[in-house]
């Protein structure tokens, strides 16, 4: 076997077999007319390619499996990473067949662009990297599950299916590091912890500190000290 054929085989996929309808259905929208899916390109198998030439990787969950294969596409040309982030959630459940639905609802959760930095946190120097653009598209999306009792026994045996685009609300482009200054809801020179952003941008602590992490990371903010106990930062 080849030295190219194994890092095929062993790249960080999701693969048609295992592939959600979001995922799927996302990969064929961003591939364009005339573009194509599931693409050969260098040592990876992508997502998709635009007919201009653009690659297109779909990814649904931590950005981090996506380190070095974005490193080595962004040096051979254009590449736009699609993560969606769910808004709203809708949750479908069947019986053990998977054909007659039992009941639905709303999820209580909603999604924000902010959960961008959940991702991101495995791999915050992705927006850094030259020809790399991160979309992320806001969601309403379908939970499929079947009570069939291979589930999780936190769903007391009820398996998730699939997740479907039920709605696609809007996309938002972040071409630079400067496009992520948005996430810094604080004045230049203006100090804040993560207390203050979290409070200010109506996420939780962890959220916050994740987010520091990564725009710290980028350099778009510095820590400068500390307020009693907790870390000071400051916008660069």
């Amino acid at each position: 076997m080849s030295k190219n054929s194994q890092r095929k085989k062993n790249v960080p996929s999701i693969g048609t077999k295992n592939e959600s309808s979001l995922h799927r259905t996302l990969k064929f929208h961003y591939s364009g007319s005339g573009g194509a899916t599931e693409t050969s390109i260098g040592d990876y198998v992508c997502d998709a390619q635009t007919s201009e030439g653009e690659i297109i990787e779909v990814q649904t969950g931590s950005l981090g499996p996506l380190k070095q294969k974005a490193k080595d596409l962004a040096r051979t040309g254009k590449v736009r990473i699609i993560h969606p982030i769910i808004f709203q959630k809708h949750i479908e459940l069947y019986d053990a067949s998977g054909k007659k639905l039992l009941r639905k609802r709303k999820s209580p959760k909603k999604g924000s662009t902010w959960d961008l930095f959940n991702a991101l946190i495995y791999a915050p120097e992705l927006p850094l990297l030259k020809n790399l653009v991160i979309e992320l598209v806001i969601t309403d999306i379908i939970e499929k599950r079947v009570d069939d009792g291979s589930g999780s026994w936190r769903r007391k045996g009820v398996r998730i299916a699939d997740h479907s685009l039920a709605a696609l609300r809007q996309s938002i482009v972040l071409q630079k590091p400067k496009d992520y200054l948005q996430f810094i809801p604080f004045a230049k020179k203006e100090d804040f912890t993560v207390k203050d952003l979290s409070e200010k941008a109506g996420i939780d602590s962890g959220l916050a500190r994740k987010t520091l992490y990564v725009l710290t990371k980028m350099s778009l903010v510095e820590r400068i000290g500390k307020r009693d106990r907790a870390f000071v930062y400051v916008r660069k």
